[in-house]
């Protein structure tokens, strides 16, 4: 698959996942398999205000994968000034995010409200596309709501403005990440344009992915919640649609040293304060089904330290091997 000029040579991209996506999953992801990353979205506003936080997102100079940056924004005008400012990072792609559910988004006319008014959205991408020499990409709802299934429509406009690729969530704005994703609105978007299109949500397994790609003909699937706490699922689908290979989720004492890892990078990057609290979202992914993880669930949640997380490692791992027939 080619986004402009930029190949990428894999199954599975990583969504741009807010509060999620930073260096540190983006790394671990692809250091897994992931043949494509989207960094999480900042604020046009943001940006042009000089805000720091903002600046910080799109920071993906030492990045040692393929990664985008996302902005935000419903201003043709803010988003060409933003986009202008992202370039001061060398980003390899500009994604635009048109699907964001966050009230705090939506409210404002960005996100998934510009599913509302496919004209502006056509105007915000033909502004930033004008503005920058590398490909921009665009991230979409199905529409807004049931009675506004417009993704069709907001995908050729979006073409029609410049984009070098589209990434289609299939579902609404009111669905947010329920039910079942609608798979047929992907396969509409793709029938409908002639560039790449990015199928995402529901991507839990690798059958969930062949799915995709089956059902859709997308030149790519994207992965978000999937991921969260199981990076190693990126490895399973290049393993599965590359070699029809089944890899099991690893072990328990594998899934904690993975998880070290991704929460030293973590404290590496933000330092040990920020690193350890927001380690403990991704600490309670990693253990999720693990045998005590109930119980240790109080102490995930006041962790403040990587030896305090390393000791509940080695309970998971010890717990894992102990119940062993």
């Amino acid at each position: 698959m080619k986004i402009g000029n930029i190949t990428i040579d894999g199954y599975a991209a990583l969504a741009p996942m807010a509060g999620v996506a930073d260096r540190a999953m983006r790394e671990i992801c692809a250091a897994h398999g992931a043949c494509y990353t989207v960094g999480e979205m900042a604020s046009a506003k943001g940006l042009v205000m000089s805000d720091r936080k903002s600046e910080q997102l799109l920071d993906v100079k030492d990045d040692r994968y393929l990664c985008a940056v996302q902005l935000f924004g419903c201003e043709p005008e803010i988003m060409a000034r933003a986009a202008e400012k992202a370039m001061q990072f060398d980003p390899p792609i500009i994604d635009i995010n048109m699907g964001c559910p966050a009230p705090k988004v939506a409210k404002t006319g960005c996100g998934s409200a510009l599913m509302k008014t496919p004209k502006r959205a056509g105007e915000v991408v033909r502004a930033v596309v004008r503005t920058v020499n590398v490909p921009v990409t665009v991230k979409i709802r199905s529409g807004w709501n049931l009675d506004s299934i417009n993704a069709v429509e907001v995908a050729k406009i979006c073409e029609d403005a410049g984009a070098a690729a589209i990434a289609v969530h299939g579902r609404t704005r009111e669905q947010m990440y329920a039910p079942p994703v609608n798979i047929d609105i992907i396969r509409q978007v793709k029938e409908a344009v002639r560039i790449p299109v990015i199928g995402n949500g529901d991507i839990f397994t690798p059958r969930d992915a062949a799915d995709m790609y089956e059902q859709t003909g997308c030149d790519l699937v994207m992965v978000g919640r999937g991921a969260l706490g199981r990076p190693w699922l990126f490895a399973q689908i290049n393993a599965w649609l590359g070699h029809q290979r089944v890899i099991p989720d690893p072990p328990v004492s594998e899934r904690m040293r993975i998880m070290l890892e991704h929460v030293e990078k973590l404290c590496a990057y933000k330092g040990d304060r920020v690193g350890m609290r927001e380690a403990r979202k991704h600490a309670a992914w990693y253990m999720k089904g693990i045998r005590g993880a109930a119980s240790m669930r109080r102490e995930i949640g006041e962790l403040t330290s990587l030896d305090q997380l390393r000791a509940l490692a080695y309970r998971a791992a010890a717990g894992a091997d102990a119940a062993r027939p």
